[in-house]
């Protein structure tokens, strides 16, 4: 069994940190695929956003002090995903002059 901090479960945390952090990132990629007008692709994470998210609401909860750890993962899954997708794209070229 996992020692309790303050009525926190370390591991609960860490799985509410970890949830929320994917679950934000879903949300990342979802918006660009809507921004991209990919309908499926979109639809895709629009679901796995859904299901992601149902472990986290469901921890923080019974336990308000989660909702740190969720607030927490949804900063590093926006930060994380931004960053990821920033490297993959193609660098912006200069508008040309007339």
């Amino acid at each position: 069994m996992s020692s309790m901090i303050l009525g926190i479960d370390p591991l609960v945390a860490v799985g509410v940190l970890a949830s929320t952090a994917i679950t934000d990132a879903a949300y990342v990629f979802f918006n660009a695929a809507v921004s991209a007008r990919r309908r499926i692709v979109a639809a895709n994470w629009s679901g796995i956003w859904y299901l992601l998210s149902a472990f986290a609401v469901i921890s923080y909860t019974h336990n308000s002090a989660y909702v740190l750890f969720a607030a927490a993962g949804s900063w590093i899954g926006a930060f994380v995903s931004l960053t990821w997708m920033a490297r993959n794209e193609a660098p912006l070229l200069p508008p040309r002059a007339l």
